[in-house]
């Protein structure tokens, strides 16, 4: 299960309606408890790196990630995943996001239709590669906003 404290979901929904039609993307960070649950307490907004049309893809540099490691370090914390936006489409992850995708990271999917968040979905990959549905809750729960398992 992954958590978002209540402060960490609302900068992450502002970020992706605010760069609507574009994905936005950043970094999650937290603790993993022992029995796996991981609590977001911490997350950094990065600049969509793609080149060209960003509506249906982000990249996220190296130094970027040299940067979130760091910040980990020095914050106690750990880096648990990555979020970003489906502009006008599920928040389920497609090919690109699957090859792309980390073991370990939890990786947050924002659908945002027409500038406002619709669903929120986090996913984790299995032991053959494949994408796995993780429970989500925030302490924010919105009923404007489908929580989907």
């Amino acid at each position: 299960m992954i958590e978002l404290e209540s402060g960490p979901f609302h900068i992450m929904k502002i970020h992706a309606e605010k760069i609507f039609p574009d994905e936005c993307c950043g970094f999650l960070f937290g603790k993993e408890e022992s029995n796996g649950n991981r609590k977001i307490s911490t997350l950094k907004e990065v600049e969509n790196a793609k080149p060209g049309d960003k509506r249906r893809r982000f990249e996220i540099t190296g130094k970027d990630y040299m940067q979130a490691e760091r910040f980990a370090a020095e914050n106690n914390l750990s880096l648990l995943g990555i979020y970003h936006s489906h502009p006008n489409h599920p928040a389920i992850p497609s090919e690109h996001d699957r090859v792309a995708a980390q073991p370990f990271f939890s990786y947050v999917i924002l659908s945002v239709r027409d500038g406002k968040t619709d669903h929120i979905r986090s996913w984790r990959l299995n032991d053959d590669a494949q994408f796995e549905e993780e429970i989500f809750t925030s302490a924010q729960l919105n009923p404007s906003i489908t929580w989907q398992q």
